[in-house]
């Protein structure tokens, strides 16, 4: 099966990272970098209640990474076997414009 994350932020920002020959990373450490991400970037949940879903962190990471860290190859690869890991799903894409993950 096909393995990538596709981040699409805009017209001109629309990032896919290829994992078919990575494997991604297991998902307690993926959850543990996710976390550590979300902290690093100052991130604020998107539900006023406050709780954190995993897909909502995934967006809020993407979005506070913006095209800078998204463009880094080591930060990207990360990234994207981090989300591969933590939603166990080989294929995933976060749309920025709609605010969505999809499998």
């Amino acid at each position: 099966m096909h393995s990538f994350v596709r981040v699409f932020v805009d017209a001109d920002h629309d990032y896919r990272f290829d994992l078919e020959e990575v494997q991604p990373m297991p998902h307690e450490a993926a959850r543990l970098w996710l976390d550590q991400q979300f902290t690093t970037l100052e991130c604020e949940p998107l539900r006023a209640s406050g709780k954190v879903l995993l897909a909502d962190k995934v967006l809020v990471i993407a979005q506070a990474a913006g095209p800078t860290r998204l463009a880094d190859a080591t930060w990207g690869g990360a990234f994207a076997r981090a989300v591969t890991g933590a939603l166990a799903k080989p294929a995933v894409t976060v749309d920025l414009a709609t605010m969505a993950v999809s499998f």
